[in-house]
This record gives C-alpha cells, sequence and structure tokens, in this order.
C-alpha cells in the first residue's frame, strides 16, 4: 500500500506549461484604464519587469525556469503527493483520492513557487523594493521569504480583517523582513478615500491591490508584485503540476477529476493546467473543478466582462468573471478567495466550458477539513478546505452511483497559523453567508466598463 509518491530534485520541471498556446480561443486584450484600449508593454513597465510582461502575453508553451530559481525552489522541491487511503475509508468510497501537498514550503503554502521567480526578475532588472497585497497571509508571507532570498525591501498591504484575525501571518512576514500595514490605510490616497466612505471597512483585496499599486505606480524604486489572476502568475505556478503528473505516473495512475480552491487562480491553475494540457492536446476527460465560496462567487454568479482587479481603478481592465471591482465580500475564513474577480485565463476557459467551478458555504468546508485532519492528519488552511469539500462531494457521487473515478486535489497549504478559524467553528461562531440577489448584483449593475461582445 503506497501512501506518499516522492520525487528526487532532479525532477523539479526545468520549465512551467504555459496553457496560452494550447487555448482554443485566445483571451481578449486588457485595456488601458484610462483610454480603454489595448495596453502595450510601455504601459506595464511602471509595474513589471519586462520579462515577466514578456511572460504575460507569451504564446510560448513552455518557458524555462532559470537555474537561480530551481535552486530556491530545492528548499522544498519537489513536494510529496500522497494517497488519501484513510479518507477513501472514511468516505467508504470506490474513489481513489490523492493530494499533492504544498504546506511544505517555507511559507506553507504554493504562493513560493511565484513569488521566487517574480522576485527573482525584478532583482535581475535592478529593482531594489517591492510592494503587494495579501489577504490571508499566503502570499505576502511567501513574498517576504523570497524578498529575503534576494535582498529585496518590501511593503505588505494586508486585508484589515485578515490583519486582525491571522496576526501570525504578520508576524511571519515580519520575520522575513517585510513591512505589514493594515488595509485600507491612511498612508495611500486610495486607502484614505476608503475610510473616508467607510471609515469601518474590513478591507478587500482589491482595496489593498488599489494601495499597493498607487505605492509602486508613484515611486521610482519600487515595483508591484501580485500572487494570483495574471497570466505568468498562473504559468509559474504549473511547475506543481508538472510533478504531479510524473507522481501519477509513477502511481500507474491518472486522475478522472483534478480540483483545488479558487480566489483568483493560481492555485487552481497550478494543478489543474498540466492535466487540462492532455484535455486540449489528446482529447482525454479531465474535469478541473474550481471551488470557490458561496460568499464571493464570481465563477458561479459574476458575470463575464472587463473590470478592474482593484477597487479603486488603477490596474489594467481585464476580460474576466467578476462581481464588480467595488464588492466587499463578508469576511469569512478563507481570506486568500475573498476577491471579486477571476484571472483572463480561467475567466476564458470557463466561458469556454472547458473547466468547472463550484461554490460552498464556509460551514461545509470546515466539516470537511475536519474530516480530513482526522483522517489524514494534516490540518488544511481555510482556503484549502474548500477543495476538500469538493473532492468529499465527488467522492460521495462516485459511491452513489457505483463508478469508480480517480480524483486528485492540490492541499495547497497547511492550517496551523489559522487555528483561531477552527476554534471559532468549535464554539459555534461560524455562519453561512447567503448572498441575495441585490448584494450579488449590487456592483453588477453600477459598473461602467467596456462589455464583452
Amino acid at each position: 500500500m503506497v501512501r506518499k509518491i516522492l520525487l528526487q530534485e532532479s525532477d523539479i520541471p526545468t520549465h512551467w506549461y504555459n496553457v496560452q498556446a494550447d487555448m482554443p480561443n485566445p483571451m481578449l486584450p486588457p485595456l488601458h484604464p484610462g483610454t480603454k484600449q489595448p495596453i502595450g508593454p510601455e504601459d506595464l513597465a511602471p509595474l513589471f519587469p519586462m520579462e515577466l510582461i514578456k511572460q504575460e502575453v507569451s504564446q510560448e508553451r513552455w518557458i524555462e525556469i532559470p537555474e537561480e530559481v530551481r535552486d530556491v525552489y530545492k528548499l522544498w522541491r519537489p513536494t510529496p503527493l500522497f494517497r488519501a487511503w484513510n479518507l477513501e475509508k472514511m468516505l467508504d468510497t470506490p474513489a481513489k483520492i490523492y493530494y499533492k501537498y504544498e504546506g511544505v514550503s517555507p511559507a506553507g503554502s504554493h504562493k513560493p513557487n511565484t513569488a521566487v521567480a517574480q522576485v527573482y526578475y525584478n532583482k535581475a532588472e535592478g529593482v531594489k523594493r517591492l510592494t503587494t497585497e495579501t489577504g490571508a497571509g499566503q502570499w505576502g508571507s511567501a513574498l517576504s521569504f523570497a524578498c529575503n532570498q534576494f535582498g529585496l525591501d518590501l511593503e505588505v498591504f494586508m486585508v484589515k480583517i485578515s490583519y486582525h484575525q491571522k496576526p501570525y501571518r504578520k508576524v511571519m512576514m515580519n520575520t522575513w523582513g517585510a513591512t505589514v500595514i493594515a488595509s485600507p490605510s491612511d498612508q495611500t490616497n486610495a486607502g484614505r478615500q476608503i475610510l473616508a466612505e467607510s471609515p469601518d471597512s474590513p478591507g478587500s483585496l482589491g482595496i489593498a491591490i488599489s494601495e499597493a499599486v498607487e505605492r509602486a505606480a508613484t515611486n521610482d524604486d519600487t515595483k508591484y508584485s501580485l500572487g494570483s489572476v495574471l497570466n505568468h502568475v498562473l504559468t509559474h505556478q504549473t511547475v506543481l503540476g508538472l510533478e504531479a503528473v510524473k507522481q501519477m505516473e509513477m502511481a500507474g495512475d491518472f486522475p478522472d477529476i483534478v480540483v483545488a480552491p479558487f480566489g483568483g487562480g493560481s492555485n487552481f491553475a497550478g494543478i489543474s493546467f498540466p492535466f487540462l494540457r492532455f484535455n486540449l492536446t489528446e482529447g482525454k476527460k479531465v474535469r478541473c473543478i474550481a471551488a470557490e465560496p458561496a460568499s464571493c462567487p464570481k465563477l458561479t454568479k459574476g458575470e463575464f466582462r472587463y473590470d478592474f482587479g482593484d477597487t479603486v481603478g488603477m490596474t489594467p481592465l481585464i476580460p474576466m468573471y467578476t462581481l464588480g471591482h467595488q464588492f466587499v465580500p463578508a469576511p469569512i475564513h478563507a481570506g486568500g478567495l475573498r476577491y471579486h474577480g477571476a484571472g483572463a485565463i480561467v475567466s476564458q476557459l470557463l466561458k469556454d466550458q472547458l473547466i468547472e467551478a463550484q461554490a460552498l458555504q464556509q460551514l461545509e468546508c470546515f466539516e470537511a477539513g475536519i474530516k480530513f485532519a482526522q483522517a489524514e492528519g494534516v490540518i488544511a488552511a481555510p482556503e484549502a478546505t474548500h477543495g476538500i469539500a469538493v473532492v468529499i462531494r465527488e467522492a460521495l457521487k462516485a459511491k452513489e452511483e457505483g463508478v469508480p473515478k480517480t480524483i486528485l486535489f492540490n492541499l495547497c497549504g497547511h492550517g496551523y497559523f489559522d487555528m483561531s478559524a477552527y476554534a471559532d467553528y468549535f464554539d459555534g461562531k461560524l455562519e453561512d453567508h447567503h448572498l441575495s440577489d441585490e448584494e450579488l448584483h449590487q456592483y453588477l449593475n453600477i459598473l461602467d466598463t467596456p462589455s464583452v461582445a
């Protein structure tokens, strides 16, 4: 009985997979926030190093991973793949369940896969300082770690509700040398504008992005770094899915279903795109399911249209499934999934019905996370429990139908800095949030961004 499938350092992929090369329909171009015309490299240069801008628009199937990045990856990569025998037994399911475990990274999640790459490219172009946002703190922790590895300064705008809910994430960032600011703050024009309108705002990723982008755009020595949504970010994350392809081969198996939590797309893309490639190029029928919170259901209830990536409207307009850039989700504990929009690649794939999405309430997710912890021993981050909940749904469906399935999911991070969330669950303080039609359409109805034909 094999429980764990390990790779060697030499098995770390040498290239990232760029799904844009195999998509049947290309994405619509991003638009300039002022002119509403397609943007060029010069429009992104104030925020990103040129090499990342090139990757953002690249149509090459394989993008080489620099040796300096692979050297840092070796601190934790390759990550293990596990067969969840105990969970299968608990559920009495004919389904085989595998999970890729990214919680062994220094930051405890999948986020360093792109953080290390982004910091490397900024360092190579002479950048001294980065700014970013973070929701639950996984991205901020990862970028803090990466900046420490390459000697860059970092300023993190952390969504205020998570800043207070997850203090140890802040301490992690401080330990690696980052400055952490609760967002909305009084340190940027964007933050002051939000506070003037809503002094008690719990914050959102969109607001934190506005603050971070403003800081980068108004300081010549500073660039901006984003942990999800953008094409190059999703591409970097495929290092984990490419490892999983090799590990599934070693197990003599192949997934029928691939699952991951969904906030902006990096987690889902990382595990699913290397398997989706077999659908696009070889005609396989792998179901790729994105698991999102019902309180922030952009994939299942949002509209596909152009929208800003931030609340104030400073970023380029992206063709995305969105709830409106001014949407402020309920303060659930899965802070990393509380984002109003989806990345352009994922949005196009969903529009083309090449992937699926399911929305889940947080009580079902915590129940799933506890079952998983009792069966497999790992306490998952609140974000990761969304993926586990979908896996359990699909495993029980396989039992009901009497059809064996092979399910793979990305256990994107551990929850050892999120125990207050579990404490709230056990104390009965957590509630499901049922988004009303009024809440759902409140900010979609006032969008004045270009529509998608």
